[in-house]
């Protein structure tokens, strides 16, 4: 799931081209529609091209952007969680003020590509100015990461080049790596609304994580609990919400004047609110004057914005086009996590100072501004946050203990040690077990596990309704799949297996493996067949139809038979011979009532007793002889116990 946003100059057409790209309106405020303006945020969404010729198209949201400079914290709100942008320029214009701060913004928070949309082609008969133009942007994207982006002229009034432009966007998103999953959802809220007859609803791009309906989660920083009532990606309804998909959030049991722009859904327990964050930070080679220590400034993270004051670390001043470490000390508390990126803004007059992103989301303390060991821990958590280090070791891995973890992570002892302490205490890893010998899996892959899994535990019973569950010995196989490259003992088979029950995903005993709520159910008319097969054995309790009779009455079923015998429903003694658990029970009793009287019994008397065959009697006392109730001397059966 990806999502576009757009950035450009005023009156530079992101709004018409996003209606002409997608037939839907992203001005969705009245003011909006009467300036001709966006002000706010706008959403929209669009199906590409598949870009291999032979996939499905692949469906994109598109977060459009205001331009103008009154509204440049609305565009902040809505560029953090793209992959993509759409860098719109009109022809007629070419790079304008608004177009160089989008751009730098672009920039700073690193968005991974973007195309240029030279729009308004229709106003302009000049080839020539038009070849100036795209000099003119390619000399403004020179010297940032999006330097070579393609560029795209179109016109949203004639259509001219809205294919091209969607066949180029199409191939830009294919190129991207996969949005990550660590398995710790959250959702940085940019609008939330009361829908009449749903409540509350919240909207925003999901990031390292997925979302399902019934989900339990907060609002943070105030630590609201709510519900996941539903969810929807581009008006469709879904069951579960991907990492980067546009996102609406059904909520229950909360109002929405209880909600923010800027607040995050996430699970309760799995981020904290924060006062205070590292980070490494870059000015503008255009600021004015250097960033000064104690500067107050606009933050922007995520959809939030709120004041800071930056304290700068080890220099005076960082000076403009230079990098350095900061300290934001923050005037309310947001919700950050390493590797977020960020700007900073001059309240008055406003403008971009820079960008920077997240190295340490919950520092111990202000730190002494010229302390070499902060200063160092800083140097080592911008070439990699030992976090992340840490989880991708983890992934490699796929199962291990920590000691093992802590031997191939490539950190030093204590930094591993501090990274792990803070994995766990953000819970975005699974332990199975306690003490040295705890098996740790990702979150990634332990769902990797759980799916694959129940998957095939669920094929087995669509495969074999009547039986119990999956043999363990084919889970272990079918794990053993998951986990290629993992040495799956059978003990580490058990202890993962032991801890999938825990957690309720399955049911294992020695009969085998199953999901939780399956029941084995015979069909119609295999009932129909157990029915008839039961009431001959009734007929003649004590000498039933034999195997062979018994599978020609069920046509053959052998599952159905094993199914009646798990069931309780049939013992199988020796040989060929099946009696009902009740008939058995019966023959049992009134033995056992036999030796209580007489210490001993004959396979004759018992023949005689139940007038039955001497086969079938033979088959009940070798199975009481089996079950260590009797013992056999001579040609009698005597109580091993006779108390």
């Amino acid at each position: 799931m990806r999502v576009l946003g757009t950035a450009g100059h005023v009156d530079h057409g992101k709004s018409s081209l996003v209606r002409a790209l997608t037939g839907i309106d992203p001005d969705r405020l009245k003011e909006e529609k009467a300036r001709g303006m966006t002000i706010d945020l706008g959403f929209a969404w669009i199906d590409l091209p598949a870009h291999d010729h032979d996939g499905a198209p692949t469906s994109v949201g598109i977060v459009d952007v205001p331009g103008h400079i009154d509204f440049i914290k609305n565009m902040l709100a809505g560029v953090g969680g793209i992959d993509a942008a759409i860098l719109v320029i009109a022809a007629d214009e070419g790079v304008m003020p608004q177009t160089r701060e989008h751009l730098a913004i672009l920039d700073l928070l690193a968005v991974p590509a973007a195309v240029v949309a030279l729009t308004k082609i229709d106003l302009i008969d000049d080839t020539e100015w038009l070849d100036l133009v795209m000099l003119d942007v390619a000399e403004a994207l020179a010297g940032t990461h999006l330097a070579n982006a393609p560029i795209v002229p179109v016109s949203a009034i004639t259509g001219v080049g809205l294919d091209a432009l969607k066949r180029t966007l199409a191939a830009m998103l294919a190129d991207l790596p996969p949005r990550r999953n660590r398995g710790r959802p959250r959702l940085p809220i940019d609008r939330a609304f009361t829908l009449s007859g749903f409540g509350t609803i919240v909207t925003g791009t999901l990031l390292d994580g997925e979302f399902a309906v019934g989900d339990v989660v907060e609002i943070l920083p105030a630590h609201l609990p709510t519900r996941i009532r539903s969810l929807q990606t581009h008006h469709r309804q879904v069951e579960v919400g991907l990492p980067g998909s546009r996102l609406a959030i059904n909520l229950t049991g909360i109002g929405a004047d209880a909600v923010h722009r800027g607040d995050i859904v996430a699970r309760p327990g799995a981020f904290q609110p924060t006062l205070l964050f590292d980070a490494h930070f870059r000015l503008l080679a255009d600021a004015p004057r250097p960033l000064k220590h104690n500067l107050t400034v606009d933050l922007f993270v995520g959809a939030a914005e709120l004041t800071a004051v930056a304290r700068v670390l080890g220099a005076e001043t960082i000076a403009p086009g230079e990098e350095g470490w900061l300290q934001l000390r923050l005037a309310r508390p947001t919700v950050v996590a390493a590797g977020d990126r960020f700007i900073l803004r001059q309240p008055s007059p406003s403008m971009t100072l820079g960008g920077g992103v997240v190295l340490n989301p919950a520092p111990q303390r202000r730190w002494r501004r010229f302390d070499a060991q902060v200063l160092a821990r800083l140097a080592t958590l911008a070439r990699g946050q030992p976090e992340e280090v840490l989880l991708h070791t983890l992934d490699r891995l796929q199962l291990t203990t920590l000691r093992q973890l802590l031997a191939r992570a490539d950190l030093d002892a204590a930094t591993a040690a501090a990274a792990f302490d803070e994995l766990r205490r953000q819970h975005a890893l699974i332990e199975i077990g306690t003490g040295d010998e705890a098996l740790l899996v990702s979150l990634p892959t332990w769902r990797r596990i759980i799916e694959g899994v129940s998957a095939r535990v669920a094929e087995f019973h669509r495969q074999f309704p009547l039986r119990r569950g999956a043999p363990r010995s084919e889970v272990r196989t079918w794990l053993q799949t998951l986990l290629p490259g993992v040495d799956l003992s059978v003990r580490i088979f058990n202890r993962v297996l032991e801890e999938l029950e825990h957690r309720h995903h399955l049911r294992a005993d020695d009969a085998g493996v199953r999901l939780p709520d399956f029941t084995p159910t015979p069909t119609a008319a295999q009932q129909a067949r157990i029915d008839r097969l039961l009431a001959a054995f009734a007929a003649a309790p004590y000498t039933p139809p034999n195997q062979q009779d018994t599978l020609h009455i069920l046509d053959d079923d052998a599952e159905l038979l094993e199914f009646l015998i798990e069931q309780k429903a049939l013992v199988r003694l020796g040989g060929d011979i099946l009696l009902r658990t009740v008939d058995f029970d019966a023959m049992l009793a009134g033995i056992m009532a036999h030796l209580h009287a007489n210490n001993a019994v004959t396979l004759a008397e018992v023949r005689d007793r139940f007038q039955t065959s001497r086969k079938y009697a033979q088959a009940v006392l070798e199975e009481m002889d089996a079950r260590r109730i009797t013992r056999r001397v001579g040609d009698v059966r005597t109580l091993r116990q006779p108390s």
